[in-house]
């Protein structure tokens, strides 16, 4: 259930208000694709690519939704859903740089670097020598940070047993294959060539507007910063 925070970091009422318009936009970029193939003579999608555009349509509602369902998680821990997903990666990866932090959560360093200061302030993680670059510290777990981290994902893995018990492990893998091509591919899009203007949607993109930054994820105002530590 680990997840990236993005751009959820406002009130939920706020997030609320914003979804519906992105995810118009989400819809209006596949239908934009399929349109453009047809212009350029790919006539209609295959059933495949039709398949393909509806986890794509999925995914941002998805990954709203299982951040609000982390933060529900969270409350009164002082975490949040971003600082969640950093001392996920931390257990998982051991000890990382920021900028290490960053690429693997698929961020800019600005956000990351914020939730790692937030999280040494609950006493989660603290900065360690770095052997391989002096200038560059670790970010590495605490006791209490390992503690907390572990605690919320045994949580959420009973949940995750309770509630999807019903999917067989080999959807599960076909799942991961496919979002893992996915990201892959579209890597690929995001760091290629920028086309031209006038090639270019400048209404239905991800990662279009005038509030965007380089990830598609438009930013919002830092997080409140919550006192206290985690219930251990």
């Amino acid at each position: 259930m680990s997840v990236i925070e993005g751009d959820v970091e406002g009130s939920i009422e706020e997030d609320a208000e914003e979804e519906a318009g992105v995810e118009e936009d989400a819809e209006g970029d596949a239908v934009s694709v399929a349109a453009s193939r047809t212009e350029r003579g790919g006539g209609d999608p295959t059933p495949a690519e039709d398949l393909l555009y509806g986890v794509i349509r999925r995914l941002w509602p998805l990954h709203r939704t299982v951040v609000r369902a982390v933060e529900h998680e969270l409350a009164g821990t002082g975490m949040t859903a971003g600082e969640h997903a950093l001392l996920d990666v931390l257990r998982s990866e051991g000890p990382q740089t920021v900028p290490q932090l960053a690429r693997a959560m698929g961020l800019d360093r600005q956000p990351v670097q914020r939730w790692v200061n937030h999280a040494a302030e609950l006493g989660l993680v603290v900065t360690a020598p770095n052997p391989a670059h002096r200038r560059s510290s670790l970010i590495r777990l605490t006791t209490e940070g390992t503690a907390a981290i572990g605690g919320i994902q045994a949580f959420e893995a009973s949940e995750l047993r309770r509630r999807l018990a019903d999917l067989p492990a080999g959807d599960v893998r076909t799942a991961l294959h496919v979002l893992d091509r996915l990201g892959e591919e579209f890597r690929h899009l995001a760091n290629g060539p920028r086309k031209a203007p006038e090639e270019s949607d400048s209404q239905g993109s991800y990662g279009s507007g005038g509030n965007s930054d380089d990830n598609g994820i438009t930013p919002a105002s830092p997080h409140q910063v919550h006192k206290g530590r985690p219930a251990r």
